[in-house]
């Protein structure tokens, strides 16, 4: 745990919308739990302007991991995803490629394992002054202890935005498999920032692998938002 005490929070921040989230509804009846590779492939045909936009991410398609306790499996192997009309495959992309990614994905289909995957409607969702963001999955090495996983975050957070973070929580471990390599990953929480540093965050990432998912910050649930009113 890396955890200081810090000052009080700004005052509302204007969220710059040069980068946002694409949110599409989507039909499909099963995923593979580790589909990132797959899910990526997929989509570049459709989208052969990724390599172009140095924004472009794909989040990992999630259900929800509340009622009746369920929990996302961890058997990545054999157990499988159902989605409901309520989930959503969402891609981070620069402002400018929003209206094309709509028309290339709008009532397409792609196929993840013999199953079709058919993208529905759009809606862009702007990113939120949250005092607390996480990430599901950061890249890391697989021989990274905790300290030096939350040291090299440190580091690059400075890199990125130039602020000294005071407070971050790594989490759980999973893995990412593709063709080519085995992606070792962790759970990242930052607390305690100010709106520019957390929509900068939001925006950019960290650690890498973007369009499999890692590196992409999230507000954390049951947190206030630093919006004037909320």
């Amino acid at each position: 745990m890396f955890w200081q005490e810090d000052e009080d929070k700004t005052l509302p921040y204007e969220v710059s919308d040069n980068i946002v989230d694409l949110s599409f509804t989507i039909k499909c009846k099963k995923l593979p739990i580790d589909h990132a590779w797959e899910l990526s492939q997929a989509l570049k045909p459709l989208l052969p302007w990724v390599d172009n936009d140095p924004a472009f991410a794909m989040h990992q398609i999630h259900v929800a991991e509340t009622g009746n306790g369920w929990l996302r499996p961890e058997d990545t192997e054999n157990e499988l995803l159902w989605p409901s009309r309520r989930t959503k495959m969402t891609l981070r992309l620069s402002k400018q490629y929003v209206e094309e990614a709509k028309q290339q994905l709008t009532g397409n289909s792609i196929t993840i394992r013999d199953t079709p995957l058919v993208f529905g409607t759009a809606k862009i969702k702007t990113f939120t002054n949250a005092s607390v963001i996480f990430s599901r999955y950061i890249a890391s090495p697989e021989d990274e202890d905790e300290n030096t996983f939350l040291q090299r975050m440190y580091e690059e957070i400075i890199q990125l935005t130039g602020v000294n973070v005071r407070k971050m929580i790594c989490g759980k471990s999973h893995k990412i498999h593709t063709p080519a390599e085995e992606i070792t990953t962790k759970h990242l929480m930052i607390a305690d920032l100010d709106s520019e540093p957390s929509i900068k965050l939001q925006q950019y990432g960290l650690g890498g692998k973007k369009q499999l998912g890692c590196g992409l910050f999230m507000p954390h649930k049951g947190i206030k938002s630093l919006n004037a009113g909320e």
